[in-house]
């Protein structure tokens, strides 16, 4: 049986680092000679785009819509639908989601005249509720990066054939491979020869691989250029259209290779087995893959860029404005899905980056928000000092073991705070869970391997400036001021100075239910290109032993479960110069840990800042940290860092 290839071709006018004046060249360059490449080689290839790229090439140039029409109703090529704007879905509510895929739609349907089958996962950053989302708007298929859902279901029978979401949806999937994509790019750039592209398709093909995503990606990376980088591969001399047009031929010719669409692939895919194969396609260890190796992860649109986190922190607060207003219309929510563009995430230039902050304060202004970026404090509360073996409100205190930790103990709470180490939490019980600890400090030597040979302290700060090789913690002795809050709760303050500024932590105790809330004001501190990770929890030995399951919303209008089995790292840094590669984002701001018959909450509020959630977790050890700032290429300096708060808890709030 002939080997079959499909074709995609990833279409993005917003490219990050594309400015608003070059995008009539991006066109010229790589749109048309796209639609070149598909007349003369008659190859069916998939093309995707945005309807906010479609409403920007019909002011631009016309042209290029009338011949792309012209080949879709001849089926010489097929419309991949995206979304008005390329939103990275698990980082955003649901609500936009939703509004995004509605907006793209009547887009399509507008300027084409077709409404697509397929849809592509934005920058392949997939959660399982997008396949509820894109089973509501009519999409019968998705289209998925094949390498990352291998890492993250790990090893299986046989490969899946369709998704399942959180609801009762099932949607089939068209794999894309980001080796064989990268594999044309290094082809068409003059980086390896033809001759041992051809020579790796046939081992692929002699491996069982008979139905090829060839390419599944950018079309401006072939005859332009952004200048992104300063060791951006120069443009192929020979003409990099022609080459990719080479490589077809000599797949057709030398392979024989029969081409098939998008549409024809998926079908074949889904009848590779008698019967369907539906997985959900993230696991507890990859709740959210990506395409591409582990250096390109959800934080690179979460908290990296020029500020994400501000960015996304303020999306969230605009979003939670309009969801409440009956009179928000469809001019507010198309604002919102292209302030909350993937590419304001990443390489943005200055000059669009200035525009896009201008946007946000516009937006705030008219919606009558306030800009403020962190929580505002209470600075006209008299805080006084502990004594010891006093009663405080409704708790009782007591400061032991040679004046290092304070106990404060109520009929439903149970911590002991570190004086030595910034209020960390050495151990944290609620009365509902049978006052066993859920949160602790795990002391040096109680984890038997070297490897985990140190404190891990709870509920603490970690910002690490490799630019100034430096790491700043508030793990350093305090004498906290307490106050008795209107509510009743115990509220406790610790302040700490650094060469970066000056940040101040609280800890507040609920004198009516199981709460404790832990609040980082660190919007004095300069913003470096740095990793900074607060909250940084560990679980009890006997609660991680216990911990099955973690659920929270990602993107979509249902929870996502997700079990717990083997080895969790996700903190873990993808090299030198990417301080992570893997993550979350909770988008309702909870994160619920399932440990047997107990529950731990946790709660913040993402329009105060949108922080990325991390899960270690290995037998006894289970860490969950919260990271409002992370290191890649596209990192750079910005004025602060934002305001944190998180609430922990034994049940909902």
């Amino acid at each position: 049986m002939k080997p079959k290839g499909y074709l995609l071709f990833h279409l993005n006018l917003a490219f990050s680092s594309i400015e608003e004046d070059s995008r009539a060249d991006v066109i010229r360059d790589c749109y048309h000679p796209l639609l070149d490449l598909i007349e003369k080689t008659g190859v069916p290839a998939g093309v995707e785009l945005t309807g906010w790229s479609l409403k920007q090439i019909e002011r631009i140039d016309f042209s290029w819509i009338v011949r792309f029409k012209k080949l879709l109703e001849s089926n010489g090529c097929e419309l991949i639908g995206s979304g008005y704007c390329q939103i990275i879905g698990p980082l955003v509510p649901h609500n936009v989601n939703e509004w995004n895929q509605k907006l793209g739609l009547h887009e399509y349907t507008r300027i084409l005249g077709v409404q697509p089958r397929i849809a592509l996962v934005n920058e392949m950053a997939y959660s399982d509720s997008l396949v509820d989302l894109y089973a509501k708007f009519g999409y019968s298929g998705l289209i998925m990066d094949r390498d990352n859902i291998r890492l993250a279901l790990g090893h299986v029978d046989k490969f899946p054939t369709h998704a399942r979401g959180n609801g009762n949806f099932l949607l089939p999937v068209l794999w894309s491979d980001s080796i064989l994509f990268q594999k044309v790019q290094h082809y068409a750039h003059g980086e390896i020869p033809l001759s041992e592209y051809i020579n790796y398709i046939n081992w692929r093909i002699g491996e069982g691989d008979t139905l090829l995503p060839i390419y599944s990606n950018d079309v401006e990376i072939f005859g332009y250029r952004p200048g992104r980088f300063s060791e951006e591969r120069p443009k192929h001399p020979d003409g990099e259209w022609f080459r990719v047009n080479n490589l077809l031929v000599a797949l057709s010719d030398e392979v024989g290779m029969e081409w098939v669409s998008p549409s024809e692939a998926i079908n074949l895919n889904s009848q590779k087995s008698s019967s369907k194969i539906t997985l959900q396609l993230s696991s507890g260890a990859y709740p959210v893959p990506v395409k591409k190796q582990a250096k390109y992860n959800i934080a690179r649109w979460a908290v990296t860029g020029r500020d994400d986190t501000w960015l996304n922190t303020m999306c969230y607060r605009i979003y939670k404005k309009l969801d409440s207003l009956a009179s928000a219309d469809f001019g507010d929510w198309q604002n919102l899905c292209e302030l909350w563009a993937s590419d304001f995430r990443t390489h943005i230039t200055e000059k669009r980056w200035s525009a896009a902050k201008d946007k946000v304060e516009n937006t705030l202004k008219k919606l009558e928000l306030s800009d403020h970026y962190g929580i505002n404090a209470n600075k006209s509360w008299n805080f006084i000092r502990f004594q010891d073996h006093e009663s405080v409100g409704g708790f009782t205190c007591r400061v032991f073991g040679e004046g290092i930790y304070l106990a404060l103990e109520s009929e439903k709470i149970n911590i002991v705070l570190n004086l030595r180490r910034g209020l960390a939490i050495d151990s944290l019980s609620f009365l509902s869970h049978g006052t066993e600890a859920c949160i602790v400090t795990l002391k040096h030597g109680q984890l038997d391997s070297i490897l985990q040979g140190v404190d891990y302290y709870s509920g603490g700060i970690v910002i690490e400036v490799p630019e100034l090789k430096t790491k700043i913690t508030d793990l350093v002795p305090v004498e906290p001021c307490y106050l008795v809050d209107e509510n009743g709760d115990l509220v406790l303050r610790a302040s700490f100075e650094t060469h970066i500024g000056n940040f101040t932590k609280y800890v507040t105790l609920s004198g009516v239910s199981e709460q404790v809330k832990v609040t980082y004001h660190m919007s004095e501190m300069m913003r470096y290109i740095s990793s900074a990770r607060v909250g940084n929890f560990t679980l009890s030995p006997k609660f991680s032993r216990l911990f099955q399951s973690y659920s929270c919303y990602t993107g979509g209008a249902e929870q996502s479960s997700l079990p717990v089995m083997g080895v969790i790292d996700q903190s873990k840094s993808a090299s030198s110069f990417v301080s992570s590669s893997r993550g979350f984002s909770a988008t309702t701001g909870e994160l619920v840990l399932e440990c047997s018959k107990n529950r731990i909450f946790m709660t913040w509020d993402p329009s105060n800042c949108s922080p990325l959630c991390f899960i270690d977790h290995q037998d006894d050890f289970t860490r969950v940290s919260f990271s409002i700032c992370e290191v890649d290429e596209s990192s750079k300096e910005s004025d602060r860092y934002g305001d944190f708060e998180v609430v922990l808890s034994s049940s909902t709030l």
